[in-house]
């Protein structure tokens, strides 16, 4: 195939503004799948991404079309996911492009996660192609959300192509101008071999299959091959492309689109962003960009029954073959026995692993609040990094505590710019810029402590802003702060699950509440229980559930008071004997007490 005819691109939107719906009628246009075989969100495989109709796993797909010049073209359409948790694996794909469909909702217009694709296809020097989508809704404002995208990229509003992708009207247009404005890959086929990773999956009997992009050379299924960052080396298994099921072709070339499946075991060895090249004489250097993925959120999650433990790590292991990364490693709770504390790369990623481990899996599982990775300064010069509370040195020996903050986008209409402020200094965060993106709409810029965005910052903005705005963040830097650990006794016995690290102004407040919402769920005891928090020896919060209480005195009908009396300390001595030795269940619902403590 002429290089010349092959075109790259990928469609980057915010979260439901049409991107996969628009694959769908490309892949009709192009008759790559059949009308018996087409199915609505035909790239998104998981039955979790149809339900949230959002992108979670990238995918790719082969496509031939014979466009308005006579000539046949190739088209590669890589399609990203759609959530700001996975900008990392957006930006690889991007990379593995020439050009992006930019899809903006007439109805909405321009949102966060809109902005952050579009910066980040700018780094890449691509070919940016906007398509305003939903014009068929009758609260569309095509020409309104038009002229906001022209003072965004500064394309004229008669170049937009105006589309419905539901309904196919103007799709036809955009595969055209896909073909005249992307320009064709530049790659030299004599060049060593470079090829760069853009995602994987696992399969049970190919190993890990690589979505590779073929920058330069190309490859053949006799190579022997290496990757640059992990080192690990491989004969190719199959190598093929998408067409939107894997069919074999033997070989890859220069500016193509496909797969590798590897044989290797462990999606660890195949990284996403990674390049892959001949193992004797390869390319000198790797395709910049290549990045570990970093987790920022870390729960504990644990089987509600002790019994399916050897279940839950098999789970995470399964789910680990085709997710780099997830990270997992046992952790026990004097509370809750034996769990995992599992690293993920955000609030959502987090959400979508515990809803397949409950849904794939049939398991019953407990997660605790989640938390972020502190880095503890002591005083004798070591530095530790901890990401459960449990963790947390004694506080005599500690000098500092650095934690995670995060520049944070807000896009919101200009009326609510007073309750987003309100709603962003009563979490910490700390007010940078406005910029003004038209006459009614604005984007504030914030730093703010990552602990407090993670469990219900983004449902009170909604909320504050009746589902107007839209937020994006990225990690800035690690900042020291006055931060103490709040800790949870019940019978007088620590409770490490319920234990928080929070800022000292704050640790009162959301002590008295936590130990005001542990009261109501802890069941009554045959003694009174303590619930108490405490930040070191120091109690700073208390409330006692109260005893169940038999009415010993119902036998006595008279006689003297000192029988009562008797009676009476006859059953205190019961109840103090009873405290010493009686354990206290903590409920599951107190865990997730933790979730709604600024409600």
């Amino acid at each position: 195939m002429n290089i010349k005819h092959i075109r790259n691109f990928c469609i980057i939107a915010h979260v439901d503004h049409g991107k996969s719906t628009l694959a769908d009628r490309l892949l009709e246009l192009t008759n790559t799948v059949s009308e018996r075989d087409m199915q609505e969100q035909l790239l998104d495989s998981m039955a979790l991404e149809r339900e949230r109709g959002v992108t979670i796993k990238a995918s790719a797909v082969r496509m031939t079309y014979e466009a308005s010049d006579g000539k046949t073209y190739i088209i590669n359409l890589i399609d990203t996911p759609g959530h700001v948790d996975f900008t990392y694996e957006v930006s690889r794909a991007l990379q593995a492009c020439e050009g992006a469909i930019l899809v903006v909702d007439a109805s909405q217009g321009i949102e966060a996660q809109t902005l952050s694709n579009v910066y980040l296809a700018l780094e890449q020097d691509l070919e940016i192609i906007p398509v305003i989508n939903k014009i068929d809704l009758p609260a569309s404002q095509p020409d309104e959300v038009a002229s906001d995208v022209r003072e965004l990229l500064g394309t004229p509003v008669a170049d937009m192509p105006r589309i419905s992708a539901k309904t196919g009207i103007g799709v036809a247009e955009v595969l055209e101008k896909v073909i005249a404005d992307v320009p064709a890959p530049h790659a030299d086929k004599a060049e060593n071999l470079r090829a760069l990773v853009f995602d994987s999956h696992y399969d049970a009997y190919k190993g890990v299959i690589a979505y590779a992009r073929v920058v330069d050379g190309r490859i053949s299924q006799r190579d022997m091959l290496k990757l640059f960052a992990t080192g690990a080396r491989f004969e190719p298994v199959e190598i093929g492309v998408f067409d939107p099921v894997m069919r074999a072709t033997g070989e890859l070339c220069a500016g193509e689109v496909g797969y590798i499946a590897t044989g290797l075991k462990s999606v660890q060895e195949c990284r996403v962003g990674d390049t892959i090249t001949l193992a004797k004489h390869g390319a000198a250097s790797a395709l910049p960009g290549y990045e570990q993925a970093k987790p920022m959120v870390f729960a504990g999650i644990y089987p509600t029954n002790n019994e399916d433990y050897a279940d839950l790590r098999d789970a995470l292991e399964k789910l680990q073959l085709n997710d780099a990364s997830l990270h997992y490693q046992p952790e026990t709770s004097q509370a809750l026995n034996f769990g995992f504390r599992v690293g993920f790369l955000g609030l959502f990623h987090m959400e979508i692993i515990q809803e397949r481990l409950e849904r794939e899996y049939d398991l019953d599982i407990l997660a605790t609040a989640p938390s972020v990775e502190y880095r503890v300064l002591r005083r004798d010069g070591d530095v530790t990094t901890i990401d459960s509370p449990a963790l947390l040195p004694d506080e005599n020996t500690i000098d500092e505590i650095h934690e995670p903050w995060m520049k944070i986008q807000i896009y919101a209409p200009q009326t609510y710019i007073g309750s987003i402020m309100d709603l962003v200094i009563n979490k910490r965060g700390l007010y940078e810029t406005t910029e003004y993106l038209d006459a009614s709409r604005v984007i504030l810029h914030f730093a703010i402590p990552l602990s407090e965005i993670i469990i219900d910052f983004y449902d009170k903005l909604k909320s504050v802003t009746q589902g107007y705005a839209s937020l994006d963040y990225q990690f800035h830097e690690y900042r020291a702060g006055d931060l103490v650990k709040v800790e949870v006794l019940v019978n007088e016995e620590a409770v490490d699950a319920l234990a928080m690290i929070c800022h000292r102004d704050d640790a009162y407040h959301r002590g008295q509440r936590l130990v005001s919402r542990l009261k109501a769920l802890i069941p009554r005891q045959m003694f009174a229980v303590p619930v108490q928090a405490a930040i070191g020896k120091r109690v700073i919060s208390r409330a006692n559930v109260k005893a169940l209480r038999k009415d010993v005195l119902a036998k006595c009908y008279g006689g003297d008071v000192t029988r009562k009396k008797k009676l009476l300390e006859k059953q205190k001595k019961g109840k103090k004997r009873m405290k010493m030795i009686g354990s206290v269940e903590v409920p599951q619902e107190a865990f997730m007490a933790l979730l709604s403590l600024d409600e």
